[in-house]
């Protein structure tokens, strides 16, 4: 099988796999001599490039962590020894080899495999990540409990580059450093600029820091100047200096690690030959790889960035097709956010970008290239990108945080105390509110307005289409204080964008459609689908816009014109946008029906964004009928009223 395939070259049938065809379990692929495991590569190669092509999903990162995949389960004895993969989207190949090959097909579509490691998956998926930067604190905990249990377990943590950027991975190794637990940490490093310090020479030292004569002399010298201080401190300081001219290890032995490499990771003799080493030593090891991501696939070794994930590679048809008049293109939510930013920094030299390593999901690349000097990429680091953002405001500054609502969780404490208390003009750009379809629960923006509802000082927008996305981002900018703009992922329903940026009153909404009985009070981008539900229903339609400040004169307007009040968003019906109309109700005293629409109070699984919407009801069929089911209910007691 060839090395390294380009777009025309991917199989469109499944290739022919016979070793791969013969692994259901890592305990047979240990089964396998050495010499062929390079062939078992190779086909995992080819059978990942053709299934990640009927069914689209992450790609890069995997074909960069292949070799490493097949060392590391070749060499430890997974699930026993526990394997826990940080930044999941790079554990395809893992899935492979766990048994679950024949449901690659399935995978990120309902009821199927998911898109990173699920502990509920399979038992060699160890620990559940979605986010990064959790896989050297959780392998640690896993350490600690096998030194509680003395069950000699070995823990590994396959680290991504981009992950080491987090405080928290270094807080891990701080701490596995101080208990010298018997762990490994294997940083997978597809930097380039490294890629200097992978060759001959630099694969000779990897294996001689690993080796057992290396380490046992390493030891035995440390007890023999044990007896003598300042003989041992000039040692430690002789050996540092000699790892530091052929590795970039420093730091990682002052929190308490064995450096090891940096060395290729994709020369599968040499990883299995270091691994097995490594397996015979004990306490904290860092093994630093190097990789190419998107390895084997020309187009993505050139754009790794581009090729993080692919769509499904549709067959070419035998006959072309009479050609379709192309119909424009609609932006994405994130395209009107990037050329929002664009436009308010043209207008205002005060305005800053700040994205923690968002910056093409975000849509930043045009305002970086155009404003380098207030474009801010602060790397996997959300919780320095919101304090950043309140130290930028202190001085003066108009920050705009560019970031995902899943990934504001984590900088949670930090909008609290830096952001919220000091009341500072931080605009928070929220992007994949809401469900996010393939990737699951760790990336549902579920829970914003419910987290974000409860801070004092904070200004709440829910747009319902692009233009209103544009406009409230501007209200946002221009207003003192806080303020959040939460905006799905996709496209939107292709309203017609105004370049003028006029904004909107803060605390105001509109009414969309005149009824009766009935009023809809519409949070966000399922205003279509209330509009479709109210026609069959002839209900009264309001786009609230605000979530905080609430417009509580329209919300005592309708429910004194109407019977049943419906709120309905896309977030977490818990302490949600809903919650802020009961209270309110509740505290002028107003005592009428409201039905709060919203997601249920469970973790959403992956699947396609409108299957999604219509097993949580919030699609215009669903709206329809549990507003149909809450009238007729309210006629029944009506009646028995009478009686």
């Amino acid at each position: 099988m060839q090395e390294t395939y380009t777009f025309k070259e991917i199989p469109s049938q499944r290739p022919n796999t016979p070793l791969l065809n013969r692994i259901d379990s890592p305990a047979q692929l240990r089964d396998l001599p050495a010499e062929q495991l390079t062939q078992l590569a190779r086909e995992l190669r080819a059978f990942l490039l053709w299934s990640v092509g009927q069914t689209g999903g992450h790609f890069g990162a995997g074909l960069g962590v292949l070799e490493l995949t097949v060392a590391l389960h070749y060499v430890f004895n997974t699930p026993e020894d526990r394997l826990v993969w940080d930044v999941g989207h790079q554990a395809y190949p893992h899935k492979i080899l766990t048994g679950r090959r024949e449901q690659m097909d399935t995978i990120r579509r309902k009821g199927g495999l998911a898109g990173f490691p699920k502990r509920g998956e399979s038992e060699y998926d160890t620990f559940g990540v979605g986010h990064s930067s959790t896989s050297i604190s959780a392998a640690l905990g896993m350490a600690i409990a096998a030194r509680m249990q003395n069950t000699g377990r070995k823990s590994i943590a396959v680290i991504g580059d981009g992950a080491m950027t987090a405080g928290m991975a270094f807080e891990a190794l701080n701490h596995a450093g101080h208990l010298h637990a018997d762990m490994l940490v294997v940083l997978n490093d597809n930097d380039m600029s490294i890629s200097h310090n992978v060759g001959g020479l630099s694969n000779y030292f990897a294996k001689l820091l690993a080796s057992r004569t290396y380490n046992q002399m390493r030891d035995s010298s440390k007890k023999v100047l044990q007896s003598t201080p300042h003989l041992m401190a000039l040692a430690r300081k002789t050996e540092e200096h000699f790892k530091g001219m052929i590795a970039p290890s420093t730091l990682f032995e002052e929190l308490g690690f064995n450096y090891i490499g940096p060395i290729d990771g994709h020369d599968l003799p040499l990883l299995v030959e270091t691994l097995e080493n490594i397996r015979e030593l004990d306490g904290p090891q860092f093994l630093h790889v190097v990789t190419t991501k998107g390895k084997g696939f020309a187009p993505a070794e050139a754009d790794p960035i581009g090729y993080h994930a692919i769509n499904k590679i549709e067959p070419v048809p035998p006959s072309k097709p009479e050609p379709v008049p192309a119909q424009p293109a609609r932006p994405k939510y994130a395209n009107v956010f990037g050329q929002w930013l664009c436009d308010a920094a043209e207008q205002d030299d005060r305005v800053a970008g700040i994205t923690p390593a968002m910056c093409e999901g975000s849509d930043l690349l045009e305002f970086s290239k155009r404003f380098p000097d207030r474009y801010f990429d602060v790397a996997i680091a959300e919780q320095h990108s919101v304090t950043l953002a309140a130290g930028l405001a202190c001085d003066g500054a108009k920050p705009v945080v560019a970031i995902y609502s899943t990934f504001l969780q984590r900088g949670y404490d930090q909008l609290v105390h830096d952001v919220a208390i000091q009341d500072l003009d931080v605009l928070f750009a929220i992007d994949r509110a809401g469900l996010v379809g393939e990737d699951g629960p760790t990336h549902a923006g579920a829970f914003d307005i419910s987290y974000l509802r409860c801070i004092p000082n904070m200004v709440i927008m829910t747009p319902s289409d692009e233009n209103e996305t544009r406009q409230l981002l501007h209200t946002g900018l221009v207003y003192n204080g806080p303020a959040a703009v939460r905006y799905p992922r996709g496209t939107g329903p292709g309203a017609t964008i105004e370049q003028a940026l006029s904004g909107f009153p803060i605390g105001k909404g509109r009414t969309v459609r005149e009824g009766s009985g009935i009023a809809i009070l519409n949070f966000g981008t399922l205003l279509s689908s209330a509009l479709e539900a109210a026609e069959a229903l002839d209900a009264t339609v309001a786009d609230m816009r605000f979530v905080k400040p609430l417009d509580e004169a329209m919300v005592l307007e309708l429910a004194e014109q109407h019977e049943l009040l419906v709120t309905l968003e896309e977030n977490t019906i818990a302490g949600g946008a809903g919650s802020a109309v009961t209270e309110f109700l509740n505290s002028q005293e107003v005592v009428m029906p409201v039905l709060q629409l919203g997601l249920p109070d469970v973790f959403i699984d992956h699947g396609k964004h409108g299957e999604l919407l219509s097993d949580c009801g919030l699609d215009a069929k669903g709206i329809r009928k549990a507003i149909a089911e809450r009238m007729e209910r309210l006629q029944h007691q009506s009646l028995k009223v009478v009686k």
